[in-house]
């Protein structure tokens, strides 16, 4: 009980997307074909890069990674998002809408740095190519990896502190499709302008790092390309990096809007499709961009198709 003699809320109601019946049955459809390109796109790409001895590079590692988070970030959100078009009341336990609330900011964060460990990873290929298996040895790239994990965590525990520092009295309903940070601090029933401030300052620094790893990184592939007398050399070397600024640019651009940006700036209506499109689509595009526009990962897949075929 509180100071106000208001119940303590022990479940939250997800409002979904859409109170439509019909819309409810054909996003069930659309999201769930999705969630499962997702996976299937994801997990082909870890074991790919698995199988495949000519993919045993620093690049690929973290490639495999990154596929494991956007395969996590997706399962931590669309099953219930799935819910939500199934039932007409999602109920959620506050511990369980929690969990989901640091699942999802673990993996959300581990992808920003994720990001910039493989720009910095494509900066030292191209720069440096004589020294390259050196800067980037099995042992700096486990410690890259942990840096990347431990530093989500960090950031996932910044959420989740703050969180559950805030009483919830009185509304329960969130006007959403999963518990996200900005519309279960609205409920909250205390102050709560350090919780408002602490997270968006932190995500706006792992923004801002792991941009500027980027752009440094990429500024010194740019000189160092166009140093490069054959056209062929420099189409080959940009070709590298295409698919990784595309992901890049599409993740930055969608996660900004919704955790940097000021909340007068948009509706909750923009929240959700906005995050629809972080969340759910993203993780399904990335194994999309990286082996369609990546010929080792296409040659790679040619010759592990051959092989299972002649067995």
């Amino acid at each position: 009980m509180s100071g106000d003699n208001c119940t303590a809320v022990t479940e939250l109601i997800l409002l979904g997307l859409t109170d439509d019946p019909t819309l409810r049955v054909i996003l069930f459809v659309i999201f769930l074909g999705v969630y499962v390109i997702t996976l299937i796109g994801n997990l082909s790409i870890i074991m790919l890069i698995r199988n495949s001895s000519q993919l045993h590079t620093p690049m690929y590692l973290f490639l495999s990674h990154l596929a494991f988070v956007d395969s996590a970030y997706s399962s931590s959100v669309t099953p219930l998002m799935l819910k939500t078009f199934l039932v007409n009341k999602t109920l959620v336990p506050l511990e369980c809408c929690v969990a989901q609330l640091f699942c999802g900011a673990t993996f959300g964060i581990a992808e920003f740095f994720l990001l910039a460990v493989m720009a910095y990873d494509r900066y030292m290929a191209i720069c440096n190519p004589l020294l390259y298996s050196i800067n980037m040895s099995p042992k700096v790239c486990t410690l890259l990896l942990i840096t990347s994990y431990l530093g989500s965590c960090i950031g996932a525990w910044t959420f989740t502190g703050c969180v559950l520092n805030r009483s919830f009295c009185g509304p329960n309903k969130i006007n959403h499709f999963f518990c996200d940070y900005p519309p279960l601090l609205k409920l909250s029933y205390s102050p709560h302008i350090l919780a408002e401030i602490l997270p968006s300052a932190f995500t706006g620094s792992v923004i801002m790092t792991t941009v500027l790893i980027i752009i440094i990184s990429y500024m010194y592939i740019f000189f160092s390309v166009l140093k490069i007398s054959s056209t062929e050399g420099r189409s080959k070397a940009f070709s590298t990096c295409t698919s990784h600024l595309t992901a890049v640019t599409l993740y930055y651009s969608t996660t900004t809007f919704i955790y940097v940006m000021p909340k007068s700036s948009y509706s909750e209506d923009e929240n959700k499709v906005v995050s629809v499109f972080y969340l759910v689509m993203i993780p399904m595009l990335n194994p999309l961009i990286y082996s369609l526009r990546n010929n080792e990962v296409k040659r790679a897949l040619r010759k592990l198709m051959n092989r299972k075929c002649s067995f």
